[in-house]
């Protein structure tokens, strides 16, 4: 057998497990593990933060006329600073679907059909070309004088993200859009933004509930977004918050 011979050989004899490049065919050489940074911290399972200064003692339930429905890209499934996630820790009945640009969930076209609910795109009114379906906050409260559920849509990613989820996907053209105003700045310190007015998913979430009349709600998620923010950013330093911060022994008073 020649050398050639051998070498082909070999090739066809790589395991069928290999990864191959997909227009020649030719097996890939073995790529090194994949590790992002903070993978070798130690981190809880229930609430993915770092063991260091764990979440899970300050989760509170809270309730809320209005729904939060995420539609989230699937890249933020895999950052453990998203901050969509926190929204369903503290409401019970929130929804999360990952959008997919060529597959819609199915589940989610389903209930945007359900006539209990009344759907809002939760997005900025800085375009011209949707301005007919642009709504206030007036339109939720007719939304609930007329029995039905307000629900808040929100594209959870980065902003580039939101923009293409927003266009992209046909069966979010025909729903309200609502903007947030708000004279708040954000407090999330975990990833830098453009703006201090570009709040994160959760602050997105806890103005919607505030402003939509769900206070309660609003302050149960704001006590345990900032629980979440300085627990994560203490971790990064390798620091243990003690004693409880205020927002700490609020929630832990409401576990009681």
């Amino acid at each position: 057998m020649s050398v050639s011979e051998s070498g082909t050989h070999n090739a066809d004899a790589v395991s069928p497990n290999v990864e191959r490049d997909p227009v020649t065919g030719h097996p890939r050489p073995p790529r090194r593990e994949f590790k992002a940074r903070g993978s070798f911290v130690r981190r809880c399972e229930g609430c993915n933060l770092p063991e260091l200064n764990c979440l899970c003692p300050y989760q509170v339930k809270a309730e809320s006329h209005a729904q939060v429905w995420l539609l989230t890209h699937p890249l933020e499934h895999y950052k453990p600073t998203n901050t969509g996630r926190l929204i369903g820790d503290v409401l019970s009945q929130t929804q999360v679907f990952t959008w997919y640009r060529t597959a819609p969930d199915e589940q989610l076209l389903a209930l945007l059909d359900d006539p209990r609910y009344a759907p809002f795109v939760i997005f900025p009114d800085d375009q011209p070309d949707y301005t007919d379906r642009v709504v206030s906050l007036a339109a939720v409260s007719d939304a609930k004088q007329s029995g039905r559920i307000p629900v808040y849509i929100l594209l959870d990613g980065t902003w580039r993200q939101a923009r293409r989820i927003f266009r992209k996907s046909p069966y979010l053209d025909e729903l309200p859009v609502l903007p947030l105003r708000t004279e708040r700045e954000t407090r999330y310190r975990l990833r830098k933004p453009a703006s201090r007015a570009h709040l994160c998913t959760a602050e997105v979430a806890i103005e919607l509930l505030r402003q939509g009349g769900d206070t309660s709600a609003a302050a149960v998620l704001d006590d345990y977004f900032e629980v979440f923010n300085d627990s994560y950013a203490a971790s990064r330093s390798y620091h243990k918050i003690d004693p409880p911060t205020a927002a700490m022994q609020r929630l832990a008073a409401c576990r009681t």
